[in-house]
């Protein structure tokens, strides 16, 4: 009767609502045609592990990259650091594992510390580097920039380390380079002309607002108010920080030039970026901006890179002895 009552009130025939009831241990169910979509549902293991302790690291498939670098990074000597660490205070990350870090998120694209942390919380390869413990970023990029130097010998290292798996022989060693843009803009630059016109000008300026200045003598008083005599005005203050800007932009491609082309007349055409004397002025992709130049050496048995330096050479021709020299031949 209770059943009859509840077809009832669905709001259909009896008939028909009956012709789709099952009778399950004496509860009725109701099996009404819906045009839901039967999606797939959660695995079985989601709400299995549940019920016992497991290690999230076993979801990683055996053969992940993530086990192959840790037992690399095991292998590194960070005696170098640890000596520079005191007993006393707070206890820090190990030097080990921040190398790792460091290391393996440099090889898989990562390069912002704000970035690399968030990875080391979210990504269980990283979350594995950094034994479930990632440090704050500011330390990260604090350990970064103190131990610079080291980086270098952890790359020696693990070419070292290469050498002993038999993984690489030097019998085959191939070069190439890319551009990697510099920090600076084509906009904040002037060639070696234009840096020697702009020199004269701002010289004879400098010494026209210094003849003005003997002359307005009589003037200074109302010129200058209570400020002492002794203060320079703006506009000549201005125009000597910006002749001294000129003057050691102009020195440094001097200098530049004559290390890499020693006797020879700089071209007037020849530019220096005032943000970074060092940068030059290279193309990639028919787009032209300053830029280094990369080397890496790569042996031909499993293209492990065994050797890396930077140049300031637009092209790679001149290339090869420098690339040698950083394997140590």
């Amino acid at each position: 009767m209770v059943c009859w009552y509840l077809l009832i009130g669905l709001g259909g025939c009896p008939r028909t609502l009956a012709s789709n009831i099952t009778y399950n241990s004496g509860i009725i169910l109701l099996n009404f045609k819906t045009n839901l979509i039967n999606f797939k549902p959660d695995s079985d293991d989601l709400h299995a592990a549940q019920n016992f302790a497991g290690n999230i690291f076993d979801l990683l498939p055996n053969d992940h990259e993530c086990f192959v670098f840790d037992k690399l990074f095991d292998q590194l000597d960070t005696r170098v650091i640890e000596a520079q660490y005191s007993p006393e205070g707070q206890r820090a990350n190990h030097p080990k594992k921040m190398v790792s870090i460091l290391i393996y998120g440099y090889t898989h694209g990562v390069f912002s510390m704000r970035e690399l942390e968030k990875r080391c919380c979210e990504d269980l390869s990283f979350m594995y580097i950094a034994r479930m413990s990632c440090p704050n970023f500011r330390t990260l990029n604090n350990f970064r920039k103190d131990n610079a130097a080291f980086f270098e010998d952890s790359f020696k290292q693990s070419v070292e380390l290469a050498m002993e798996l038999k993984m690489v022989s030097l019998g085959h060693v191939s070069f190439d380079g890319s551009k990697f843009k510099a920090n600076s803009s084509k906009h904040k630059a002037m060639s070696y002309g234009r840096l020697k016109e702009k020199e004269s000008k701002l010289c004879k300026e400098i010494e026209d607002l210094i003849k003005k200045g003997d002359d307005c003598n009589d003037d200074e008083d109302r010129e200058y108010k209570n400020k002492s005599s002794y203060e320079l005005p703006d506009e000549l203050a201005f125009k000597e920080r910006r002749l001294e800007t000129i003057q050691n932009a102009k020195k440094a491609l001097e200098a530049r030039e004559e290390s890499m082309n020693p006797g020879q007349i700089i071209d007037d055409k020849k530019q220096i970026s005032f943000a970074d004397y060092d940068a030059r002025i290279m193309g990639k992709n028919g787009k032209f901006d300053y830029s280094y130049n990369p080397q890496v050496s790569v042996d031909g048995d499993f293209q492990i890179i065994v050797g890396q330096h930077v140049s300031q050479n637009a092209n790679d021709k001149k290339e090869v002895e420098a690339g040698l020299a950083s394997i140590g031949v």
